[in-house]
């Protein structure tokens, strides 16, 4: 098979939003009048986001999601996105199953596939995703304002601990197990939250590099600084309620920087409590309130009692040593 009759089989499908589809030398978009595009790329490599042995349904659905994971942090509606894909061999069985849990994603956000390319090499997948926001409506890192709560969406540390699990660190309940292997392999975009939050949230940031590296980001940007309730770790690691038992710090470990969670964290005005709690129910998504930002630079953790944690958290960095 070649390369243009595999994009022909398994990624060229009827489009909405694009005047030419798959097959020119540009994708042509038309965002809404008094819309911006917002526009987000991330590349996953064989070995170092994923394992060989991934199914490749999972594979091809978390492609997608780790980039509608940053139209989500941006309070911008998915509208389309291009895939570079680089493969060792063509495997139809394979193309298969990453095509359907690609699209599966992708017809679940109503997002098109309008271009891309296709190469002979280690097998790499490249995805760059485009969204619309209105004008002046973005979520931004740079947001964040003394004063504000500090909130998250749904679980973190489940991907962590999967990914140890696969590595022989940890033994797992059957149950903690699947659970943690489906945050893994399968997350969750917080798309309709981050659409919710428009004009309630002041910051936001997705959660893949983990949690207190991502926050540092938006406090470096807001010039601000936060305080973080540590209490809330074992409400935020899933794999307890699946018959785990774990070591504070090792809860700790994996909530505040385990990475690969694809969550939202963001800030709002202590006023705005009750929207975001309704934002999180119109969406069917839990949110949970941990901490606040203040003035003072540097971002800071307490124990139940309000004693400062000294302990040092890691978050994910590709060249880190």
């Amino acid at each position: 098979m070649g390369e243009f009759d595999l994009i022909a089989r398994y990624f060229t499908r009827p489009v909405r939003r694009s005047p030419l589809g798959v097959g020119d030398d540009c994708a042509l978009l038309q965002p809404g009048p008094g819309m911006q595009l917002a526009v987000s790329t991330d590349m996953l490599v064989e070995g170092r986001h994923f394992l060989s042995t991934v199914d490749p349904r999972a594979l091809g659905h978390k492609a997608l999601a780790v980039n509608l994971s940053d139209l989500a942090a941006c309070g911008a509606r998915p509208l389309a996105f291009t895939l570079a894909l680089a493969l060792p061999q063509v495997d139809e069985a394979w193309l298969e199953g990453f095509s359907e849990g690609l699209f599966a994603l992708a017809d679940a956000h109503a997002c098109e596939l309008v271009g891309g390319d296709t190469t002979r090499g280690p097998l790499a997948i490249n995805i760059t995703v485009f969204g619309e926001v209105p004008a002046g409506q973005a979520l931004l890192r740079s947001g964040a304002r003394p004063g504000d709560d500090l909130w998250v969406s749904g679980t973190l540390g489940d991907a962590r601990l999967a990914l140890e699990a696969f590595r022989g660190t940890v033994s797992l309940p059957q149950a903690a197990f699947e659970a943690a292997r489906a945050r893994l392999e399968r997350p969750t975009p917080r798309v309709a939250l981050g659409l919710a939050l428009r004009g309630v949230a002041s910051a936001a940031i997705d959660v893949s590099d983990g949690l207190l590296g991502d926050l540092g980001h938006v406090l470096r940007r807001s010039k601000v600084g936060a305080t973080l309730e540590a209490g809330c770790a074992p409400r935020l690691l899933d794999a307890l309620r699946h018959g785990l038992a774990l070591p504070p710090e090792r809860i700790e470990d994996l909530v505040f920087a385990g990475g690969d969670d694809y969550e939202l964290a963001f800030t709002a005005p202590p006023g705005r409590r009750a929207a975001v709690e309704a934002a999180a129910a119109a969406t069917g998504t839990p949110v949970l309130r941990i901490g606040r930002v203040d003035a003072e630079p540097g971002l800071r953790l307490h124990d139940a009692q309000q004693r400062p944690l000294t302990r040092r958290f890691a978050g994910f960095d590709h060249f880190g040593a």
